[in-house]
């Protein structure tokens, strides 16, 4: 389609007043609706199942029943699981200063010089925050269909002792929704054995219930694989239920080897008592035995919006060769490509004409994406119709600025 046709149906979306926003994963407001039985549902009870009043203090890893909850999300035994406040985000935060400035199983990073962690990319802006926030340089290296490029990870940490940590969304990867395979899965647990001693396997299983398509996609468990390997104790993983239930006010949680978990519990017994456990205690009662239920019931919710954004891309640039994106069978994200040099000006132009994205560059460290292609799409909290309609805009900005682009080199 020649460039003029292009910037006239532009011009026409411009004057349409479109305030659509496609920026965050987010749940919708009925998603969040599916757990409003957690108001009241302890009517009064609020005894743990070992007895544990849940109104008073003390059981910093959390009630049984909670740490049942979270061994269901992050595949492993309860025992091997603490059950925290409402954000996983926090506990990696906890993790990370516990490692930088105390030593977790062995000195503490900032003794040991500079320190750096190892980011997938594209991948998840918060882990880089998280990153920066402790004065860590990023490494980046590329995901592939199966995960991390491991070879270049392996390398890396055998060649560079500086190298303390690797950041993993290993379920539904945010934003590619990739998968990790078996072989990458197992690598990754036998990846502190190739590195200096203190290191750190980050294992965010942000998505571990999350898909939205039937048979649901198996992810291998690291833990069994890391005990066989003798790191079980360096593998810290992560979950929790804030795109389970209500997002602001979840339980999140940390799992890994008995070493960690003890050295873990020493460090936040200095700034805590206990965590919120009648929170704990209502989230166990509304999930228990019904998890894999409410599960499904999110996805009906959430997998007409991406089947709209599939279709949208294909009937607006399949066959075009100007873009790629990911067909994730769960999570929240979808990831897309432009042509190199292209992301910023079609977040701009989409932005102009009333749909807001995140902006380019997010998925990697510093919001420097050095190609300037990747573009990370969030259809859950917007209506289908806004989907629907977000979707052709960013299609139409797509076209445009590569027929610009072509037009230019002319």
């Amino acid at each position: 389609m020649p460039v003029e046709e292009l910037e006239r149906q532009y011009a026409a979306l411009q004057g349409a007043n479109l305030k659509l926003d496609l920026t965050r994963g987010k749940p919708a407001a009925a998603q969040l609706d599916l757990s409003d039985e957690l108001d009241g549902i302890l009517n009064g009870d609020f005894t743990a199942e070992d007895g544990t009043d849940v109104r008073n203090y003390g059981n910093l890893r959390g009630i049984p029943e909670a740490r049942q909850l979270g061994a269901e999300l992050l595949d492993v035994a309860p025992e091997d699981v603490m059950a925290g406040g409402n954000a996983s985000l926090t506990l990696m935060f906890y993790v990370l200063d516990a490692a930088m400035h105390y030593g977790i199983l062995h000195r503490p990073w900032r003794d040991a010089g500079p320190a750096k962690a190892i980011c997938p990319v594209p991948g998840y802006d918060r882990h880089f925050t998280l990153t920066d926030s402790f004065g860590m340089a990023p490494v980046t290296v590329a995901m592939q269909d199966d995960g991390p490029d491991m070879d270049a990870v392996e390398r890396l940490v055998q060649d560079d002792p500086t190298v303390r940590c690797i950041w993993c969304v290993p379920k539904h990867s945010n934003p590619t929704g990739c998968t990790y395979s078996p072989e990458v899965v197992e690598r990754i647990a036998r990846l502190p054995k190739l590195a200096a001693p203190g290191f750190l396997v980050l294992w965010d299983n942000a998505y571990a219930v999350h898909d939205f398509e039937s048979p649901a996609v198996e992810l291998t468990p690291i833990l069994p694989l890391a005990r066989a390997a003798g790191t079980a104790d360096a593998i810290a993983m992560f979950a929790s239920t804030s795109k389970i239930t209500h997002a602001g006010s979840g339980v999140a949680f940390v799992g890994g080897g008995a070493e960690l978990l003890d050295a873990l519990e020493r460090r936040f017994s200095a700034f805590m008592i206990g965590p919120d456990k009648v929170n704990q205690l209502r989230h166990a009662r509304l999930l228990s035995g019904r998890l894999a239920e409410h599960m499904h019931s999110h996805a009906v919710s959430v997998q007409p919006k991406f089947e709209a954004v599939q279709a949208g891309l294909e009937q607006g640039l399949g066959g075009t060769g100007l873009a790629t994106w990911t067909r994730p069978r769960g999570g929240y994200f979808v990831s897309l490509d432009t042509q190199p040099g292209l992301a910023k000006e079609v977040v701009g132009l989409a932005a102009d004409a009333g749909v807001v994205l995140t902006p380019a560059g997010a998925t990697f460290p510093g919001g420097k994406d050095p190609d300037d292609r990747n573009i990370r799409i969030a259809p859950t909290f917007a209506t289908l119709d806004e989907v629907v309609a977000a979707i052709d805009v960013l299609a139409l900005c797509i076209r445009l600025a590569s027929a610009r682009k072509s037009t230019e080199a002319a």
